[in-house]
């Protein structure tokens, strides 16, 4: 497991940042992805949560998908259309206002005299220089970002090349939504993850590029492993790619970007399972695994839990 791999896991505003940043997307060259065999399977990352009397959907999503990767995994059509209501982790029709793309760029970038060359040391400066020529990126353009930004705009155009898109599992339940008039709501506030992007590599910025910037050779077989243990629910196979390395890496971002999150949310799903509503939570598929994650808070609050099947 990659350690940017986590990130880009639990970060869901990697999935505008295309929109946001128009001139860097347009530099980067466009690639077919390697089309996936379309089989059903009998599970997948898809969990019913039931109380005494209420239940809900638990659906892991990864927020960025090729054309290939379509049609979801059956579970998560037949969870749509039994909930009365979705949820997403923050409000994603947002994203896409000027004003927030606007609010974004200003929170995430240096507003004063640092950029990254004054941020970073020489070797995390020069590794990052010599990658920028090699991708035929700007990195004039990009002196301003703080890391989380920059690696989270390096992240989304190196899975570009394999063809994935921002229309991952989070943004296709986001246009269906907007069609058939379901009610939707949000776990947290766009506020609140701008804070956690920004605050990431914070006081390590130099480690936290070089690391990142390393783990991008490995992008084409970890997204592949990634997708496929997505698609068959394989628990122990999605904690190696989205949580181990995070936690044992930096665990730091672990608890801010995992664990605090996964709190906070708990006792949100605990409210919605004592109404009569069917809801569809949809959030990173890293918050639901491992000790930490909701599947585990859940079941340990005395919640049943289990993987939905096919009829």
């Amino acid at each position: 497991m990659s350690f940017w791999h986590g990130l880009l896991a639990v970060v869901a505003l990697t999935a505008c940042l295309l929109s946001a940043l128009p001139a860097l997307t347009q530099a980067q060259e466009k690639a077919q992805g390697k089309a996936l065999a379309q089989e059903n399977t009998q599970l997948t990352s898809v969990w019913e949560v039931s109380s005494a009397e209420h239940q809900l959907f638990l659906g892991g999503t990864i927020h960025l998908l090729r054309a290939a990767d379509f049609p979801l995994p059956e579970q998560f059509e037949i969870a749509y259309e039994a909930a009365d209501k979705i949820y997403f982790e923050t409000d994603i029709n947002a994203m896409n206002d000027l004003g927030f793309q606007a609010q974004m760029l200003q929170t995430l970038t240096y507003q004063d005299e640092r950029t990254l060359q004054s941020v970073l040391n020489e070797e995390a400066y020069l590794a990052l220089n010599q990658y920028a020529a090699k991708s035929g990126l700007p990195l004039a353009m990009m002196q301003k970002f703080k890391p989380g930004l920059l690696i989270a705009t390096l992240s989304v155009l190196e899975v570009q090349k394999l063809g994935f898109t921002p229309e991952g599992v989070d943004m296709h339940f986001a246009s269906r939504v907007a069609a058939d008039g379901k009610p939707m709501g949000e776990l947290e506030s766009l506020d609140t993850q701008l804070s956690y992007l920004a605050a990431m590599g914070e006081g390590n910025e130099s480690e936290f590029v070089l690391v990142s910037l390393a783990d991008f050779e490995q992008t084409a077989e970890m997204m592949e492993q990634m997708v496929t243990a997505w698609r068959a629910g394989d628990d122990e196979a999605l904690s190696r790619y989205f949580v181990n390395d995070l936690k044992s890496r930096s665990p730091e971002v672990y608890q801010s970007l995992l664990v605090d999150r996964n709190e906070n949310w708990r006792h949100l799903i605990e409210a919605m399972l004592e109404t009569p509503e069917r809801e569809l939570v949809l959030v990173g598929a890293a918050h639901l695994l491992g000790d930490d994650g909701l599947l585990a808070m859940l079941s340990a609050g005395g919640y049943e839990v289990r993987q939905l099947p096919l009829p």
